[in-house]
């Protein structure tokens, strides 16, 4: 597991790092950590003028905009759509200026959103993912990365799950097919060298 290249047009994004999610047990590192990491990563991306994306997930009051389906999920929680909101962003990585804020709806951060024409204006060509849950936000934000056009790298210790068993799939077996799985400091090293 090693990061061969930071492109000179790579974007940092940032997944569901918000109160609500960093406030559930995850393994296998502890929220806090992981936002250590994710604000060196932030630190280090601005510095070097990188665009810096921090994704959320909320939907609208009346929940009208959540997602529908038929899940086991759905079925344990009555069926219906309801109002989700994970709140602000964790404090050491809000209020940035030029920093690009992107809300979803559902667990990946492209469909439904702007993230996408945001990321292609900046005539970015990799990003740089971690947050939480590795094998939920993460992973679909990933999927849809690479199936767009991007060159996709993991900060794999910049992001955790709720289960183990599922950040360690995903790290695992996923993330080589699709992209390069990396640490916050082989990412961090790469961007010092960079020419950018």
């Amino acid at each position: 597991m090693a990061v061969t290249v930071v492109d000179d047009r790579t974007a940092l994004v940032l997944i569901d790092l918000q109160v609500g999610t960093l406030a559930a047990p995850t393994q296998p590192y502890a929220a806090a950590d992981v936002v250590t990491r994710a604000a060196e990563l932030a630190d280090a991306f601005r510095a070097a003028g990188l665009p810096v994306v921090l994704v959320r997930m909320a939907t609208a009051p009346d929940g009208a905009d959540a997602v529908r389906g038929r899940s086991e999920a759905a079925r344990r929680a009555g069926g219906t759509s309801r109002p989700y909101d994970l709140g602000p962003i964790a404090e050491q990585l809000a209020g940035h200026d030029g920093d690009i804020l992107v809300t979803k709806r559902n667990w990946g951060a492209f469909y439904g959103t702007d993230l996408d024409l945001q990321l292609r204006r900046r005539g970015v060509t990799q990003i740089v993912l971690g947050g939480v849950a590795t094998s939920l936000g993460v992973e679909s934000t990933a999927r849809a990365a690479h199936e767009h056009g991007y060159h996709v790298t993991f900060a794999v210790d910049a992001m955790t799950d709720i289960n183990g068993a599922a950040h360690e799939h995903s790290v695992s077996w996923v993330f080589p097919l699709i992209g390069e799985p990396g640490t916050t400091e082989e990412i961090v090293d790469l961007l010092a060298k960079s020419p950018s």
